[in-house]
């Protein structure tokens, strides 16, 4: 009984119609996806393509990461591998484990969260806040046995009715974003879609969007955009593993492998788009568009900007904003931390003044 009442949930929020929004919405699962397509009006005056961004802050736990969490908890109560008063345990960089903790305490379930412990504080207040038990590790490689990941399959392997996540290699994540994310765009943008451009980190997002938009139209140009210190800008380009550039001021995203997310996806090409170019675009949306996002999102847009100038006038290119930049005010939009990355001249300067 306990699993089909969160069955009959999920299966309402995964529902592709997005005439949906106008409905009575069930609970926290059920109001995740169905986001609004958003136009940048300035952006696509100045490309001459139509830049659009999923507008994934507005899931119910703020970011897209919502997804990912529901299917995640979903497919382990398909398989009946957890049960009612579950520990639900991932290893992340934030987002996933917001979204997880909200859906845990929906469902009555327990959150653990194991994260590097270079994530913004805000990140790991609002998992304290939300109840998780959380646990920051030392950054280190993923062929470390120390890795936040590592730390978080130990703790499931070693307690009954508890559930690793897994979220980079449980291909749960990357189906639940072709049964929903990619459906939304199609049917928002009536098929007129002519590129999509996300960057990665478990490989889910941009891994099911392409799987379902190619099947509809394989002509549609699907690109992924990566930071500093990724390998999946090379690893796209030439197949080599090879980290370009040193560490990121995005969180969340690029990578150090392929993960089975990622694994087979069929992306066209890669594109690298400097922290320079990321904070710049921040700011833009922030003081031009009037969005306030974090890094990943100003990478996604300004990787959106860079595919428009391949693109014939006229096209639809596609992208997201992640979540808001609240989680990362004092990182992003502090003077002294943009000085100390050398960052600081990458924000127009009209707008220098009003960081604090």
């Amino acid at each position: 009984m306990f699993a089909s009442t969160i069955k009959h949930g999920a299966r309402r929020c995964l529902s592709t119609d997005v005439s949906f929004s106008a409905r009575i919405l069930e609970g926290f699962r059920g109001s995740v996806g169905n986001t609004p397509l958003i136009r940048l009006p300035k952006l696509s005056e100045e490309t001459g393509c139509n830049i659009l961004v999923k507008a994934e802050y507005l899931n119910p736990g703020g970011s897209i990461k919502d997804r990912a969490a529901l299917f995640l908890i979903q497919d382990a109560l398909d398989k009946n591998i957890i049960k009612e008063g579950a520990t639900i345990v991932e290893g992340t960089a934030g987002n996933t484990g917001i979204g997880l903790a909200h859906l845990c305490n929906a469902l009555g379930f327990k959150c653990v969260i194991f994260m590097p412990n270079n994530q913004s504080k805000a990140k790991i207040d609002i998992l304290r806040l939300l109840g998780a038990e959380v646990t920051t590790v030392p950054v280190v490689p993923i062929t470390d046995p120390n890795n936040y990941n590592h730390h978080a399959k130990r703790y499931a392997e070693q307690r009954e009715n508890t559930l690793w996540t897994n979220q980079f290699d449980n291909r749960a994540n990357r189906r639940g974003h072709y049964l929903t994310t990619g459906p939304e765009i199609w049917t928002q943008t009536n098929g007129k879609v002519n590129a999509v451009v996300m960057s990665t980190g478990t490989g889910g997002t941009l891994a099911g969007v392409c799987m379902y938009l190619k099947e509809k139209n394989n002509k549609i140009r699907t690109v992924l955009a990566d930071p500093p210190g990724s390998v999946l800008y090379n690893y796209i380009k030439s197949g080599k593993l090879e980290r370009m550039g040193d560490a990121s001021i995005t969180e969340g995203i690029g990578q150090g492998r392929v993960t089975q997310n990622l694994k087979d996806a069929p992306i066209d090409e890669s594109l690298f788009i400097s922290d320079q170019k990321s904070v710049h675009m921040v700011f833009k949306l922030l003081y031009e568009e009037g969005f306030f996002v974090g890094a990943s999102s100003g990478l996604n847009v300004a990787a959106a900007v860079e595919l428009s100038q391949s693109m014939p006038k006229g096209s639809t290119i596609v992208t997201c904003i992640c979540d808001n930049g609240q989680k990362y005010f004092n990182r992003l939009f502090s003077n002294d931390e943009l000085s100390k990355r050398g960052l600081l001249d990458s924000v127009p300067e009209q707008y220098r003044k009003n960081l604090f």
